[in-house]
Parts: structure tokens; sequence; C-alpha cells
């Protein structure tokens, strides 16, 4: 007869369930600890066989995830509907079932033929069954009513146990998929190739999740296409290649609809054939998400599973996530190259401005001497015979000195700024405007800017084109100045020149200062303390704010800084 605790409950419930409540403080493996749970029982029950399954979420069956004694895994049925035999049974039912002779029970499936008795127990999680615990004994009878009310215990006890551990496993899980969302988005926002953008985002989802593979798909709206434009494998899958229409790919489904879509198996007949689909007969399971700019759907982030496999909730909204990201990145990267394809445009309108205004100077230069040489050509007053050859060169003289007039006339003319172009225009909004062209540049740079408005709108007519340029010029070359970073204080203030009202406009950075060599001929043309400058910028920003009836200089420089000063007339 066996010894009673003096609490009058079995010795063999405290020493299992000690056991039991040790393994949430042993091991961190789930699968680890069911077959340290499993081989418990067997010991415990003195039972010749036993298992453990669970209910898959994926499929719907009892799979095995422990067994122990006689048979391996690769006897019977490695997963269950629930209904089938003793464990279904106990699943379906919600409740314990104990079968002395099972030679006599027609529900028992018959796995192994010494097996004459068989109970098993339901793993509850509140009202849901999440497995079951089966033994077998080779006696009939081998287990009897008490046995059975101590396995529904330790099931009581293997819950416990499980949702401690699945808790920890996915709060670790959790903090590495946060852990790399952040690495993915430091990664992404640095990178201004689209390509190298498209490559980061998948490789880090397909690692994030665990997948066998992803891709990352971009939609063309105007030609209602898609391709594929990354793709990343655990295994040497050939991807997706070539422009496809959109009405015959799987991914024209969260484009269409705007929301993410679970194609639980692509592998059916239906989805065999569809071009937009990696070449992989092991993908099983596809979660699509829509990568959404500002109510633009920009392209499609495609997860895929070697399984059948149901996304749960925190799966999605990481995938929504890296989806958004994906959409924000690519719009930046096509910004930047926007950016960058301006500032390209600016060099070059620079240069010509630079040409025209050059010709401009090199024009009135030859006016002057061509005036002169008119005047004395024609108050020499000699008259050559009709027949004479100097009468004929005297007439074509003066054609070709009237044609050179004309000439420098019309360049002087070309190269004058009209005064029609000039309008009035708010200051601030000119330097807002200006601050948007350049927004991109200046985070690139790690570059803020900080603007300091006057208490009153101030107004200025001018030709806004010029003066934006000068504006750009100057926040280039104080971006160029900071090249780790800094910041660009623009002042706004109001002044007084000759007894006309001045808007004053003080650009200040905290970068190195202009070197002292040519600290007193910035505003020439072709100087540059830059290997890569032109030496235009400044020389134009000069001569564009003289015909405006304002002014540009240098305020103050050294090494913590430069303040650049440009005033215009107050318009009335």
């Amino acid at each position: 007869m066996a010894l009673r605790d003096p609490t009058g409950e079995d010795p063999r419930t405290l020493t299992a369930r000690y056991h039991l409540a040790a393994l949430a403080t042993c091991t961190d493996d789930p699968l680890a600890a069911l077959r340290t749970i499993l081989d418990l029982l067997v010991t415990t029950f003195r039972a010749d066989d036993g298992s453990i399954r669970l209910l898959s979420a994926d499929t719907g069956h009892l799979e095995t995830v422990a067994l122990l004694g006689a048979r391996d895994l690769h006897q019977g049925p490695e997963a269950l509907l629930p209904g089938h035999g003793i464990t279904g049974w106990c699943v379906l039912n919600h409740r314990a079932l104990l079968v002395p002779d099972v030679t006599l029970e027609p529900r028992y499936i018959a796995v192994r033929p010494a097996a004459r008795c068989e109970m098993a127990a339901p793993i509850m999680n509140g009202e849901q069954v999440i497995g079951v615990l089966d033994l077998e004994s080779d006696r009939i009878g081998g287990f009897n009513a008490a046995d059975l009310a101590l396995l529904e215990q330790l099931a009581d006890e293997t819950s416990r146990v499980m949702r401690r551990l699945w808790e920890l496993g996915h709060l670790r899980a959790k903090s590495r998929q946060l852990e790399s969302l952040i690495t993915a988005g430091q990664s992404v926002v640095t990178k201004l190739e689209p390509q190298e953008v498209f490559d980061t985002l998948t490789r880090e989802a397909r690692h994030m999740l665990r997948a066998r593979a992803c891709a990352l798909y971009l939609h063309d709206p105007v030609r209602r296409t898609v391709r594929c434009a990354s793709f990343t494998s655990t295994q040497s899958t050939t991807p997706p290649v070539g422009e496809f229409d959109l009405e015959s790919c799987l991914v024209a489904s969260p484009i269409h609809t705007r929301r993410q879509i679970w194609f639980s198996e692509i592998q059916s007949p239906e989805f065999r054939e569809l071009p937009d689909l990696p070449a992989d007969p092991a993908l099983r399971s596809m979660l699509a998400t829509p990568m959404i700019f500002e109510g633009e759907v920009l392209g499609v982030v495609a997860v895929f599973t070697n399984q059948l496999h149901r996304f749960d909730n925190d799966e999605k909204r990481l995938c929504d996530a890296l989806a958004s990201l994906a959409a924000v990145a690519l719009q930046n990267a096509r910004l930047y190259a926007r950016v960058f394809q301006s500032e390209d445009v600016l060099r070059k309108n620079e240069r010509l401005t630079t040409l025209g205004l050059l010709a401009a100077e090199i024009a009135h230069e030859i006016r002057n001497p061509l005036t002169v040489l008119k005047l004395l050509h024609g108050g020499l007053g000699v008259d050559f015979p009709a027949g004479d050859p100097r009468h004929t060169d005297q007439r074509v003289i003066g054609e070709k000195l009237d044609q050179l007039e004309a000439i420098v006339t019309r360049v002087l003319g070309f190269a004058q700024a009209p005064s029609s172009l000039h309008s009035r225009w708010s200051l601030a909004d000119i330097i807002e405007d200006t601050l948007a062209l350049v927004r991109l540049k200046l985070a690139q740079h790690k570059v803020s800017v900080c603007v300091t408005a006057p208490p009153r709108p101030l107004f200025v007519e001018v030709s806004k084109g010029q003066i934006q340029q000068v504006l750009l010029n100057l926040l280039l070359n104080a971006t160029h100045a900071m090249p780790d970073g800094g910041t660009v204080q623009l002042s706004i203030t109001t002044g007084d020149r000759s007894g006309l009202p001045q808007a004053v406009i003080d650009l200040a950075d905290t970068g190195t200062g202009v070197p002292d060599a040519i600290r007193d001929r910035i505003f020439d043309s072709f100087l540059s303390g830059r290997p890569d400058g032109t030496g235009l910028g400044l020389a134009i920003a000069k001569r564009i704010l003289l015909s405006h009836h304002g002014d540009i200089v240098l305020l103050a420089s050294g090494p913590d800084g430069t303040t650049m000063r440009v005033t215009l007339p107050l318009a009335r």
C-alpha cells in the first residue's frame, strides 16, 4: 500500500508537480520541455507507451510532438483530426477518458498490437484545447480512475508550464523582431539607391519572420503592370523575371483592395500558372501586404513560408510596418534622385547664367569703342567717286559697324533681366519654398535650419526664381562647410539703406569658415575654396542682388561658422 502525504495527497502528485514546475526555469525550449514531461508521465504511471500531441492552428490537426515507448514517430498516424481515436475524442469533447480494455473500444485506433489500456487528458488553455496527453499500458486495467484524475491535474500543470515557455519565447521573438525592425529602419534611411533599399527590406523581412522567401513587387499604375524588384530566399530559387500584366498576378488582390491578404496554399491548381509567383514548389503560404504612401499603392511586400501557416496578428502588424517602411524608403529614394537632378540642373543654369553675364560684360566693353569708331567714321567726310572701289569699302565698313552695334544691343537686351518679371512676393514665402527644395539634401547631411521671422510680413519686388537661386547657393555652401552636420540660423529683420527701408536676411552656419586667403575675394568669378567648386555661385548671387538694388556681404567668418548678409529693398 502506497504511503500518503499528511495532506492526503498522492505522493506521486507532489513529485510530478515539483518536476513540472521546475521545467519553467530549467529550459526555454517548449519541445524539449514536452519530451521531459512525457518521460515524467511514463515513469509516474509506469506506462509502456506515451505521446503528446498539440493542436496545430495552421492545419487543425493533432500533431505528435513527443513520443516515448515501444513505437516511434514512423508508426501510426503522425496527425489526427479532432474526434478520431481516443485522443481525438478528448479534444473534441474537452474531457479526459480512460479505456480499461482497448479491444472493446470501437473508437480506439490500433497502433501497437500489445496495447491493452489507454487513458488521455486534454491540455487546456482556458476554454480552448491546445493538446492532449496520452498513455498506454500493455495490461488490461493498467490505469484506474485515480490515475486518470492525476493525469488531469498534470495536464493542467503542463498547460501552465507551456504557457510560461511560450510567453517567454513570444517575448524573445518580439524583442528580436523589434531589434531587427529598428536595424532595418536605420539601414534603409541611409541608402539612396532604390535597389539597395529593396534588397535590404526583403532580406530583413525574411529574417524577422523566419520565412523561406520574401519578394518586393513594384506597381506601375499607368501601365497597369507589376514586376519583382527584389527577391531573397533560403534556397537558390529563381525569382519572377519580367513585367507582368496586373490582372494576371496574385499580388493584384492586395493592390486593388489596399489590404493585407493571406493565401493559405499557393501550390493549389488555381495558383500554379500565375507568373508573379517564384518557381519554388516548396512555397506553401503567402502573406501579401500593399506598400501605400499618401493613398498611392507603390507595390507589394510578399512573405512566403515552406509549410501551411496561418499568420497571426503580430506577424501581420510586423509585415504592415515593413511595407510602410518600404513605401517611405522608396518615396525618399525617388525624392533624393529628384533633388540630385535639380542640383545638376542648377549647376548647368549657373554656367549658362555666367556665360550670359560674361557675354553682357564683353558686349558692354565692346559697345564703347564701337560707338567711337562709328562717330569717327561718320565724321571723316570722305566721299569717293562712284566707280572707286574705296567707295564700296567705305559703305561696307559703315554697314558692318551698324551690324556690330545691333549685335551688341541684342546681347545686352538678352542679358538684362526684364523688370516685367519682377512681382510682389512675401519674403517668408520665398524662404519657405526654398527650404522645401533642399529639405532632403539638408536632412541627408544632418543639417537643421532655424528661421527667425519678423513680427509682421515683409514684401519685396523681385524675380522669385533669381532670389531663390541666391538662397539655394548660400544654403548649399553652408552644407558643404558642415560635412558632419550642423545648424543654419536664418534671421529676417529690417534695416535702412540710403533712407530706403530694406529687408535684411542673415544666414549663419556652424561650419569651418571661409579661408583667410580668399575672404576678401569670395564674390569674384571662378574663385572657389572647394576642389569641386566652380567659383561662380557667389559671383552670380552678387550680380543678381545688385540688379535688384540689393547686396550681399560677408558679415563674419571664423572657426565657429560664417554669416552672410543679404539685403533687398522692401516693396512700397
